[in-house]
């Protein structure tokens, strides 16, 4: 599992915990049932958070079954009849494939060229299923890159206004319970992570010449760790303007979940929070990337 929306296991309770177990397995098990066992690599930290809040306002099954671990539990069939969490697996599908063609947009190579052919399959059925997720999504991409054209250097602006894209199909998921607070913490939340995935990435950006917000306006850099210092002081204030929106429309939302609080309240309040802090410090864990899943590159495992 990767991503930056991880929760902080000494924060959780043993119920917490378990559940929040049982819907990263879950999320394994959709997928696998749907789009094929490559699929589950797609699992990921930041799309657990939105199907544990999403299931809570919205669900029509709270309560997930265990999976009984063994080195072939993802091949076990879902645990959960649920529509919801069958949408989900589609969206992350849809969403890997938009991530792997704005890589090839950024830099073109045989690993993502790799990722694409072994996730063909999936992607296709995925298409096939939620053409209006692929749609929207595409367009979130795209926005994107059009303020990337324009040179943008204001990465909370940027998070926030592709988040808004990514947004919709969610709000859809949720059927009757959408709502604007939903996705404002939704569009939050992409905005956090885009941030730190900035963050995380200067040096990598910087050596293969591809967009980074907070490149743009720097007349030399050295290294990650020279710019972090230099930029200490608006590195924090951004992340920490992303991390209170995110809080903020978290609040809104939570009086509506009927389950999960335990398990969304410690990654809001702990687990966001300390994930920032390792995207500023250079210690980040789980750099959001459907390569590192499939080349093995850092680390999956949700149990920490």
């Amino acid at each position: 599992m990767f991503g930056y929306t991880v929760p902080l296991y000494s924060r959780m309770s043993a119920a917490d915990l378990s559940a929040y177990r049982r819907y990263y397995c879950e999320t394994c098990h959709q997928l696998k049932a749907g789009y094929g066992l490559m699929s589950t690599a797609t699992v990921n930290y930041d799309m657990t958070f939105n199907t544990v809040v999403l299931n809570a306002v919205a669900g029509e099954q709270q309560e997930i079954a265990p999976t009984r671990h063994t080195p072939f539990c993802v091949l076990g069939a879902p645990r959960a009849d649920s529509v919801l969490l069958r949408q989900m697996a589609g969206y992350t599908v849809l969403l890997t494939k938009w991530e792997l063609y704005d890589d090839r947009v950024d830099k073109p190579s045989l690993k993502t060229d790799f990722i694409g052919v072994a996730l063909g399959r999936a992607i296709a059925q995925a298409e096939q299923d939620y053409p209006y997720f692929d749609k929207t999504v595409e367009n979130g991409f795209l926005a994107l890159h059009d303020l990337e054209l324009a040179g943008c250097t204001d990465a909370l602006k940027m998070g926030t206004e592709f988040g808004q894209a990514l947004a919709a199909p969610l709000g859809r998921i949720a059927g009757p319970a959408d709502s604007p607070a939903l996705r404002r913490l939704f569009a939050a939340l992409t905005a956090a992570v885009y941030v730190m995935d900035a963050f995380d990435d200067l040096e990598s950006d910087y050596r293969d010449g591809t967009y980074n917000p907070f490149l743009r306006d720097c007349p030399r850099f050295a290294n990650r760790a020279a710019y972090m210092t230099d930029h200490l002081y608006d590195a924090t204030a951004t992340a920490h303007k992303a991390l209170q929106s995110l809080q903020t429309a978290y609040q809104e939302v939570r009086p509506q979940m009927r389950s999960g609080r335990g398990i969304a309240d410690n990654i809001v309040f702990y687990g966001l929070p300390d994930a920032t802090k390792k995207a500023i410090e250079g210690r980040s864990e789980a750099k959001l990337s459907v390569k590192n899943a499939l080349l093995g590159s850092r680390n999956r495992n949700a149990n920490h």
